[in-house]
């Protein structure tokens, strides 16, 4: 089961990535705004498989937090920049 979660979260994490690095090349606001709120989406499924892993895996719980922790700032700082690029005139 460990496998398939940690699969899961490479993925998600990774998307995460790749997704912000698309909206930077994006050809115009709108798709800047999708693809970086495509990015957030993966940071949000990414705290979902970390919540699996860590429960799954309650001796590793310290670590784990720290790990969703990090991806709950990361979606709240693709959040601000959504705000502000949406909000932008």
């Amino acid at each position: 089961m460990n496998d398939r979660f940690i699969g899961q979260v490479a993925g998600s994490a990774g998307s995460v990535g790749a997704n912000y690095r698309e909206a930077n090349d994006a050809l115009g606001k709108k798709d800047f705004i999708l693809r970086a709120k495509i990015s957030r989406k993966e940071a949000k499924e990414t705290m979902h498989w970390l919540e699996l892993v860590r429960e799954a895996n309650p001796g590793f719980a310290d670590e784990i937090e720290v790990l969703i922790k990090e991806a709950t700032e990361l979606k709240n700082i693709l959040s601000a920049i959504i705000d502000k690029v949406e909000n932008k005139k």
